[in-house]
């Protein structure tokens, strides 16, 4: 009896030829991430993309306080890291696409049905983790902060540390929001069933607490900002892998086929 054929068949390319595709995928992620911190460098400029990044902290701190530069070029190179930092977070789709580019000739179509839409959520979900960091949590927990401080401590935050603190809050949150992602990918490999992963339920709450207290600001508002919508993120990831498991599941074979 006649195999099914295989849509990929004839579809191989040297192995030269991957190396030359990978280049210039390569090459068009600089460039795409060159052009945008070109064009912040010229507007609205390094300087003021590191104030809008610490207009969260300045309105929080005491009045006449001001942030501080410890290092002799820190005014310089810590504005530049923001600016393209702030460039490659706005080219991430660009990049993601030239992944997609690369990988996508080799996948089957169901396979591509797949990631297609993962890739897109998943950026969607980061840039919202990565927002509403910024916008309530930030807004929420350096008053609560700075309330914290003895009146004898005059609080002036170096630029430096206050960069590495929101990098690490934006990669907590940008992650944390691509449970629903996490959840999929697993029950799509077969790691995990759905109905474990409603049994699981109780464990991940606790493991959100867990992570939420560790990664957040030592108030309560940053912890239950961060483990609220874990949880809820968790249950959407249940049913999306219902929804996903039912409509990307490889073709089956023809009745008659050889094995």
């Amino acid at each position: 009896m006649p195999t099914p054929t295989d849509e990929l068949q004839g579809t191989e390319a040297p192995f030269v030829s991957h190396l030359i595709e990978l280049r210039d995928r390569l090459l068009k992620t600089v460039y795409g991430v060159g052009a945008i911190f070109a064009l912040l460098c010229l507007f609205p400029g390094p300087s003021r993309m590191y104030d809008l990044l610490a207009l969260p902290l300045v309105k929080a701190l005491p009045a006449g306080s001001k942030m501080i530069a410890v290092g002799v070029v820190s005014p310089f190179l810590i504005p530049i890291k923001v600016t393209l930092l702030v460039a490659f977070g706005a080219a991430l789709p660009w990049v993601l696409y030239q992944i997609w580019a690369f990988v996508a000739p080799g996948l089957y179509k169901h396979e591509r049905r797949l990631v297609l839409p993962l890739v897109t959520s998943s950026t969607v979900l980061f840039y919202t983790g990565v927002s509403f960091c910024y916008f309530f949590v930030f807004g929420q927990a350096f008053p609560a902060i700075q309330s914290m401080a003895p009146a004898s401590v005059a609080v002036s935050p170096d630029i430096e540390a206050y960069l590495d603190f929101v990098i690490t809050m934006f990669i907590a949150f940008g992650v944390a929001f691509e449970v629903p992602v996490a959840v999929v990918v697993l029950a799509r490999l077969g790691i995990i069933t759905v109905e474990q992963l409603r049994e699981f339920r109780r464990y991940f709450w606790v493991a959100a607490a867990a992570a939420a207290g560790l990664v957040t600001p030592p108030d309560a508002v940053s912890m239950v900002a961060l483990l609220v919508p874990m949880g809820l993120l968790y249950e959407v990831g249940i049913l999306a892998s219902q929804f996903v498991l039912k409509h990307t599941q490889a073709p089956e074979a023809e009745p008659g086929a050889a094995d």
